[in-house]
Formats: C-alpha cells, sequence, structure tokens
C-alpha cells in the first residue's frame, strides 16, 4: 500500500471534512474553504487552475489536502466553488 502523503498544517481542516463526507462529490465556495482552513486562501487560489489541479505534477503542498483524501480539485472562478470528486 502506498503511504498517503502528508498535508500541510494550515490545510488539515479542509483534509478532514473531505476525507470524512461519503459523497461522491462536495462543493465548497471559497469562503467555506477558508472557514476550514481557519485562514485566508491565497491569492493564485482564486485566480489559477494549475493551483487546484497540479498541472505541473509537481507534488504542490496544497494538493495534497485533497489527493490524501482521494479526490480531484477542479475550480469555478465566477461561481467561486470548487468540486471535489472521489477518485475511482
Amino acid at each position: 500500500m502506498t503511504p498517503r502523503p502528508s498535508v500541510p498544517a494550515e490545510y488539515k481542516g479542509l483534509h478532514k471534512y473531505l476525507r470524512e463526507r461519503f459523497a461522491q462529490t462536495v462543493v465548497l465556495t471559497f469562503a467555506e474553504i477558508e472557514d476550514l482552513m481557519g485562514g485566508t486562501l491565497p491569492r493564485v487560489a482564486r485566480e489559477q487552475r494549475g493551483w487546484w489541479t497540479d498541472a505541473g505534477g509537481d507534488g504542490a503542498l496544497q494538493s495534497r489536502t485533497w489527493t490524501a483524501a482521494d479526490r480531484t480539485a477542479v475550480p469555478n472562478f465566477s461561481a467561486r466553488i470548487v468540486t471535489f470528486e472521489r477518485l475511482p
């Protein structure tokens, strides 16, 4: 079994929430994500898809939050939401 990546401390609340949801799809507003984090999302999270998708594949720390919960993250910037889908 492959060990799960460690989740950065500032994202542990979000990780726990996503891990404990049984739904296939979880949709959260940026404000809800910030409430779970207990802090503010960085500006780049509100503007760049790559921050959420880890498009570069470099294992960005924040993406460990949802990948360790077996989810993908797809932002909708105009709606100010992120859709987290359970991986197959």
